[in-house]
Order: C-alpha cells, then sequence, then structure tokens
C-alpha cells in the first residue's frame, strides 16, 4: 500500500503533458543554475568579508608594534574603535562566540609579515546604539549593523609580553543576498518559463488534434484528414498518420472485396452441391451429406463475419435487450431445444442487435452442445448489464479457460458433428461484446458446468 501510494504521489507531481514536462525540466535547471550561483556568490561575499575585517586589522596591529603601543587600563572602560590596546590577559570572556575564520586569516595575514603572534581570540557581542563610531557611517548603514550586525573584539597575543586588543564591526547577515537572488529567479521564470509554456501549447496542439483523430480512427471512419500544422517535425508526423490511414482504409476495402468473392465462390458450389445430394437415395447417406454442407456454410460464415467484425455494416440502435435475449432463446425453444430465460424488466440499451444476437446465440449453442441445455438470465447493477448463460455439462479446466477464446482452439480434439465445429463460436462471441465496450467472462459452477457471462456497460 506505501508503495502505490508513494509512486500516486510521484505521478501527481509529475506533469503528463509535453509542455508541462519541459517546464518543468527548465524549471529544475533553472533552480540548480541558480543554487550554485548563489553558492559561489556567498562564498566569494564571506571572502570579501574577511579580507574587509582581516586587513585593517592587520594594519593596524602593525602600525601598534612599529610604535610603543600605549598602556591601556586592564578592566573597566569600553574602548575606542580603531584604537590598539594592551592588556596583561585575555579580556575575551571563553562564553563569547568566536569566529574561526578570522583567526585562521588573522593567523596567516600575520604570518606573511613576519610576526609570530601566539593565541589569537575573538569574540561576537552586540553592538552600542551610542557607540560614536556610528555617527560617523551613513544612516542605513548604521542602522543595518545595528539591527543585523555584531561588534567583533579580536585579541591577539604576544607571546612573553601582552594581549593586543581592539574593536571593528562584523556583518554576517547574508538575507539581502538572498532575497536579492530569490528576485533574480523570479524574474527568470517569468522571461523564461512563460514563453516556453506558450510555445508548448502551441506545439502541444496539433498532437492533440492527431491524437484524437487517432483515437477516432476506425474501418468505417471517413472523417476529414488531420491538417498539418505546427513544426516542421510534428507536420511530418501528421502527413505520415493521413497517409497510413488512407493505406490501412483501403486495405480494410480490399479486404471486404476479397471475403465477399470469397464468400460468393465457396457458397456457390456448396448450394450446387445441395442440390445434387437429393438424388441420392438412400435417405441416411443424404441427410448426413445435408448435414455436413450445413456445417460448412455455418463454419463459412463464422469465417466470415469474425473477418469483417471490424467493419459492421450495421448501425447501433437503441434496443430492448431483455426482448432481444428472449428472441435468441424462443428460436432454440422452436427446435426443441432445453434453453430457459429468467423473465425480465424492459431494458434500453444502444448497440447492432443482430451482432449481439450472434453473440448470445453462439454462448446458447455452445451451452446446448456441451450441456444438453442453457440456463440464461438477465443481471442488471449500477455499472454493468450481465446475460448469463448457464449449463450443466462437463465445464472447462480453470487453466484453460482463456484458451477456448483463441481462434481454432477447441478442448474436445474430435471434431466431430456432436461436439461442434472449428472453435470459431466464442471468439466470434468476445470479438462482437468487446466492440461493444465489454467483455466476456467464463466461470466454472458449483456442481458441475459452465457459466459464461457477457458483461456490457451501463450508459
Amino acid at each position: 500500500m506505501d508503495g502505490a501510494a508513494n509512486g500516486a504521489t510521484r505521478r501527481l507531481w509529475r506533469p503528463r503533458t509535453l509542455a508541462g514536462q519541459l517546464a518543468l525540466l527548465v524549471a529544475i535547471g533553472l533552480f540548480i543554475a541558480q543554487a550554485i550561483n548563489f553558492g559561489l556568490l556567498l562564498r566569494e561575499r564571506r571572502g570579501l568579508r574577511l579580507e574587509q575585517t582581516t586587513g585593517p586589522v592587520v594594519a593596524r596591529l602593525i602600525d601598534a608594534v612599529e610604535r610603543s603601543v600605549r598602556p591601556g587600563r586592564l578592566r573597566g572602560d569600553r574602548e575606542t574603535h580603531a584604537r590598539v590596546r594592551r592588556y596583561a590577559a585575555n579580556p575575551i570572556p571563553t562564553a563569547a562566540q568566536r569566529l574561526p575564520e578570522v583567526e585562521v586569516a588573522l593567523r596567516e595575514a600575520l604570518a606573511e609579515t613576519g610576526l609570530r603572534p601566539g593565541r589569537i581570540v575573538t569574540g561576537l557581542g552586540r553592538i552600542d546604539p551610542a557607540n560614536p563610531w556610528l555617527r560617523r557611517m551613513p544612516l542605513k548603514r548604521a542602522e543595518r549593523l545595528i539591527a543585523r550586525g555584531a561588534e567583533l573584539r579580536i585579541a591577539v597575543e604576544r607571546p612573553g609580553q601582552d594581549w593586543l586588543v581592539l574593536n571593528t564591526f562584523w556583518l554576517s547577515d547574508d538575507r539581502d543576498l538572498v532575497w536579492r537572488l530569490a528576485g533574480q529567479t523570479a524574474v527568470l521564470y517569468l522571461l523564461v518559463l512563460v514563453p516556453l509554456l506558450l510555445a508548448g501549447r502551441q506545439l502541444s496542439r496539433p498532437l492533440r488534434e492527431l491524437t484524437r483523430a487517432a483515437e477516432r480512427f476506425g474501418p468505417r471512419d471517413e472523417g476529414e484528414a488531420v491538417p498539418p500544422s505546427g513544426p516542421e517535425d510534428v507536420r511530418q508526423l501528421i502527413t505520415a498518420f493521413n497517409d497510413l490511414r488512407l493505406r490501412v482504409t483501403a486495405m480494410l476495402d480490399e479486404k471486404d472485396r476479397m471475403l465477399g468473392a470469397i464468400g460468393h465462390d465457396l457458397r456457390t458450389p456448396l448450394a450446387a452441391l445441395r442440390v445434387r445430394i437429393e438424388s441420392v437415395e438412400d435417405d441416411a447417406d443424404r441427410a448426413r451429406m445435408a448435414d455436413t454442407i450445413a456445417e460448412m456454410n455455418r463454419t463459412l460464415d463464422d469465417i466470415l463475419s469474425l473477418a469483417r467484425i471490424g467493419r459492421p455494416s450495421e448501425a447501433p440502435t437503441e434496443v430492448d435487450l431483455a426482448a432481444l435475449v428472449d428472441a435468441v432463446v424462443e428460436d432454440f425453444r422452436d427446435l426443441g431445444q432445453n434453453v430457459a430465460f429468467e423473465e425480465a424488466a424492459r431494458l434500453k440499451m444502444r448497440m447492432r442487435p443482430a451482432l449481439m444476437r450472434r453473440a448470445i446465440r453462439n454462448l446458447i449453442e455452445n451451452a446446448v452442445k456441451y450441456g444438453g441445455g442453457a440456463e440464461v438470465r438477465l443481471v442488471v447493477s449500477a455499472r454493468e448489464v450481465a446475460i448469463e448463460v448457464a449449463d450443466r455439462g462437463p465445464g472447462i479446466p480453470d487453466a484453460r479457460l482463456d484458451d477456448v477464446f483463441d481462434p481454432f482452439t477447441r478442448l474436445e480434439t474430435s471434431r466431430n458433428r456432436d461436439t461442434g465445429g472449428i472453435g470459431l463460436g466464442l471468439a466470434l462471441a468476445r470479438t462482437i461484446v468487446r466492440q461493444a465496450g465489454g467483455d466476456i467472462r467464463l466461470a466454472n459452477r458449483d456442481g458441475g458446468g459452465l457459466c459464461a457471462t457477457i458483461a456490457l456497460p451501463r450508459g
């Protein structure tokens, strides 16, 4: 369940259209590029801030060492900015927040000048708004320092002598950089993604029209060709589809003409044989010959019907399904077959009645052939209508329930007239029902027998 939920979540976040997927890829690329840009700018800014801090501090320290630094008091008074004071011990509290990167940079810079300091300690503290150095700065910079900055105190030990201490300001807040890059990213998205989405829609429109044309296309489709539009490669695709459509239609027309000729050429000699067997004097032989010719005609009808099922000449109409099933059952009763129908209320459905009658008849014939009779009933639910044809025959092994729908497949291999024809009845029935939007299900019954169900969607 968790895997299915995660898969559904991933599908929700992944656009389904071409334009949406292109926009997502570009958005991800822009985001990664801006993230890298932000990292580089942040690194450069921090390096510049560190250089701007350590440079003046090193200069003041060197100047203080070269001149004799005047002694300062060991405790009490606040130190004045930019002046180096001398202390006997480290005046920075151990609990103060330190800046290791500043300490390392100062050590490296002092070493380059020839000074060899001992310990270097830094400490951050709150800026006093009354600090006189703030009044020497522009007002906005002073306000930003008070709001987002800190006072940085630096103490450098001269081994065996004293500590040199000075104060400066430290501004470590990078929110202005973040907001500036966020604005740049929004502008980039606006300038890149909006035109990309518009171009994607222009590209998707002809593809959607091509998709609808492909979905509508059928053996009897006589709609107009899809007008080529969009980029050149899409126009070539639409042109190729139109050409393919014409070739498929021509092939189907040729197939219909060939089937008509085959049906005519085969039925003519069968009709002649039917006439000639009347001269056979033996009644039993004549009956067997007549049954053989009738079986050949039924087989021919099944083969031609299965081959033509994709191009039916019958148009869908409103049909009372209960009356249609009852009429098929009555045909079997007139022939003396044991077929029962459970009466059902009128039910209007849109279908091709002749084809559906053929499918129902094939199922009943199968039940009569193998079970000696059939029980037919109509089951109506909110989502589908089921026509159930049940028998008490030998049934079908569960492992082979789907095999019987393959053309020319029969579980009984003798192929005599008592046990059936050449295995086209169920294949033809399923093809007819699937063309109507439904399907056929087979299930073995408790106590023996088989139940074949034609399931048709409602609405």
